[in-house]
C-alpha cells in the first residue's frame, strides 16, 4: 500500500469530534489539497498525519507503515515527514543558507554535502543570489521559499503544509500558487495541504478534498469538484454558486416557485426536493423568451475588473448574479431577460 492513507480518523476534542471517521488516500507523488472552511477539521488532520495529535480512533499509513493508532503513534521526528506553517518559523539569527543547513547539519551531514545540498536546494526555489540575506531582509514571499527549501532539503517522503500562503498579500499569493505548483512537479514530494482557499487549491492540487464538519464530502479533481459539485455546500463553497430551491417534476426539470428549469445533470432528493446551481459565469443576458429564459429586474451592477458582476431579481423572488465582461454595455432598463442553459445548470438534493 503505497502514499499516505488515512482511514476512519477521529480525532476529539471533549465531546466533540473535530475529525469524525475520516478516510483518505494520498497517491504517491500526488499534492492533494484539504479544503474548507475555518473549524471544518482540516487542519487537525494535518497535525494528526504529523504525529502531533493522537487519534481517538481510526489509523494513519505510509506505505503501509502504521504512523498513528489509538495508543500508539510515532513520534514526528522519525515519520520523514517535513511540516511548513503560516508563520514560515525561521530562524531570524541565520542567513537564507543558515537556515536550510541547519536541518540538514541536524541529519549529521558533513560540511562539504551540506553546502552542495543547500546550493541545489537554493537554485530550485530561486533563492540562490539571496543566500546571505538575513530572513528580515526579505519579502513575505521569499520567506516562504526559504521555508519550502528548508522542508525540501530534508527529503521528506511527505511534505504538509498548513495555510503556507495565509500571511501572503494578494498579488504575491497568486505569483507562490504557481510557485508550489512548479516545485511539486520538480520534485513530486507526496504533500498534504490545508487551505481554506479554494482559488490556492484549485491553482496547486493534484486531487481537492472537501471537508465539512469533520468529513470529507467530495474527492476529486479540481475540474471534476468544480464542474460536478455533489452538494449545496460544496457548490457554494467552490467558486460561488447561484442555488435556487425547488422541486423536482421529473426528467431533470425543477419547479423553482413557479419557473421550470431544466438541468442536464445531478439529482434530486428522495423526497422530491432539489436545488438547482449554476454558475454566475455561466448565466447570460437573453434578447427573447426560450427554454430556462426567466424575466427579472437589474437590482445591481458592480465593476470588478476583467468582468462585472449583475444582480437580478424575478418575480417569483429569484436572485441571481451573472457576470458579463467590464466593458460590455450594461442594460439601461431595469427589465432584463436572463438565460439558464440547462446544460450549465446541475441539480442537487435540497
Amino acid at each position: 500500500m503505497s502514499g499516505l492513507v488515512i482511514e476512519g480518523l477521529t480525532c476529539r476534542y471533549g465531546d466533540a469530534a473535530a475529525v469524525d471517521a475520516l478516510d483518505l488516500a494520498v497517491p504517491d507523488g500526488a499534492l492533494l489539497c484539504l479544503l474548507g472552511p475555518s473549524g471544518c477539521g482540516k487542519t487537525t488532520t494535518l497535525r494528526a498525519v504529523a504525529g502531533l495529535v493522537a487519534p481517538d480512533a481510526g489509523r494513519i499509513l505510509r506505505d503501509g507503515e502504521v504512523l498513528s493508532e489509538p495508543g500508539r503513534v510515532l513520534p514526528p521526528e522519525r515519520r520523514r515527514m517535513a511540516m511548513i506553517f503560516q508563520s514560515y518559523a525561521l530562524w531570524p539569527h541565520m542567513t537564507v543558507a543558515g537556515n536550510v543547513a541547519y536541518a540538514l547539519k541536524l541529519k549529521g551531514l558533513g560540511s562539504a554535502a551540506v553546502g552542495t545540498e543547500v546550493a541545489k536546494v537554493l537554485r530550485a526555489v530561486r533563492l540562490d543570489a539571496l543566500a546571505d540575506r538575513l530572513p528580515a531582509d526579505l519579502s513575505g514571499g521569499q520567506q516562504q521559499r526559504v521555508a519550502i527549501a528548508r522542508a525540501l532539503a530534508m527529503e521528506p517522503r511527505t511534505l504538509l503544509m498548513d495555510e503556507p500562503l495565509s500571511n501572503l498579500d494578494a498579488a504575491l499569493r497568486e505569483e507562490m500558487r504557481l510557485e508550489l505548483r512548479r516545485l511539486h512537479e520538480a520534485h513530486g514530494v507526496t504533500t498534504l495541504y490545508v487551505t481554506h482557499d479554494q482559488a490556492e487549491a484549485m491553482a496547486t492540487a493534484d486531487l481537492v478534498a472537501v471537508m465539512q464538519a469533520g468529513r470529507i464530502v467530495q474527492l476529486g479533481t479540481p475540474e471534476e469538484v468544480y464542474a460536478a459539485p455533489a452538494s449545496a455546500f460544496v457548490a457554494r463553497f467552490i467558486g460561488g454558486t447561484n442555488l435556487i430551491a425547488g422541486r423536482h417534476l421529473g426528467g431533470g426539470v425543477v419547479d423553482c416557485g413557479g419557473v421550470a428549469l431544466a438541468c442536464a445533470s445531478g439529482s434530486a432528493a428522495e423526497d422530491g426536493s432539489a436545488i438547482v446551481a449554476i454558475r454566475p459565469h455561466a448565466v447570460m443576458l437573453a434578447a427573447a423568451p426560450g427554454q430556462n429564459v426567466i424575466a427579472a429586474r437589474l437590482v445591481r451592477s458592480t465593476f470588478l475588473g476583467p468582468v462585472r458582476e449583475l444582480g437580478v431579481e424575478t418575480a417569483c423572488g429569484i436572485t441571481l448574479r451573472l457576470t458579463i465582461p467590464s466593458d460590455a454595455a450594461v442594460p439601461g432598463s431595469g427589465e432584463v431577460l436572463v438565460s439558464l442553459p440547462p446544460a450549465a445548470c446541475r441539480m442537487l438534493a435540497g
